[in-house]
């Protein structure tokens, strides 16, 4: 991998990204630039739109309030996303913050909430979890903008998988084994990844038999302590990408 530059900030714009073009930023990013990290005209920023690869621009500031970026030259190609679904029992305000932008982090393609027995809240704000999965990629240069997706039921979400696409369902009733063993197992004919955490108090039993009669899963324990579902979400991703995913 090429050396990456770390110096300059990054913005996501969903605009088409050309040199020669002006791309006049919002108010919230103008803010940033100008008066959080009191960058100065002609300034690097480096943007993306998840459709164009990443460019580098220069800074045209217009004073304390406004400001626009001018793409010069393209410094990395776009690359294709994975194909790692992630659906997740929604959590509290801050802790669904966490998730959201570890699961980017992680490399998650879609984010999608499941409504199970024992979720904590119903409630999923999308336009938040799309800002915090925005924040993420720009953090972590990160080229592709996960997509997040509507809750479900559970029940819904999981009849709505492919037949082909191989489910990790993370079962805290799972006899506690080697988990990278149990992945390798699926190594072969890996191809399109589901990764399922539940909540807090964990899947019912009706809920750990309609995932157990998906065609592909694999039956996933994260050791022999209780996890909180934010933390399983960082050791399940970790774990399906060191063994399936683009870690390996």
């Amino acid at each position: 991998m090429a050396a990456y530059d770390f110096s300059a900030p990054r913005l996501f714009v969903d605009r088409p990204l050309t040199a020669g073009a002006r791309l006049t930023l919002d108010r919230g990013q103008s803010n940033y630039l100008l008066n959080v990290l009191r960058l100065k005209p002609e300034a690097a920023v480096l943007v993306f739109n998840g459709r164009d690869g990443e460019w580098r621009a220069r800074l045209d500031g217009t004073g304390r309030k406004a400001a626009d970026l001018l793409p010069e030259a393209q410094v990395r190609a776009q690359t294709p996303p994975g194909d790692l679904l992630y659906l997740f029992a929604p959590l509290k305000h801050a802790r669904l913050d966490y998730v959201v932008q570890k699961a980017v982090e992680m490399g998650a393609s879609a984010l999608k909430p499941v409504l199970t027995r024992r979720t904590q809240t119903s409630r999923v704000n999308r336009a938040r979890m799309r800002a915090n999965a925005i924040e993420a990629a720009e953090q972590c240069g990160i080229l592709s903008i996960p997509e997040v997706l509507a809750e479900e039921d559970f029940r819904r979400a999981l009849a709505g998988l492919e037949p082909d696409r191989l489910l990790v369902f993370c079962d805290e009733e799972a006899p506690v084994s080697d988990p990278l063993s149990a992945l390798s197992q699926a190594r072969a004919a890996a191809g399109k990844l589901a990764v399922a955490v539940g909540p807090e108090g964990g899947f019912t039993q009706e809920e750990r038999a309609l995932a157990l009669a998906h065609p592909r899963i694999v039956r996933l324990s994260l050791g022999p302590r209780i996890l909180r579902a934010d933390t399983a979400a960082v050791a399940a991703l970790a774990l399906t990408h060191a063994v399936l995913g683009d870690w390996r």
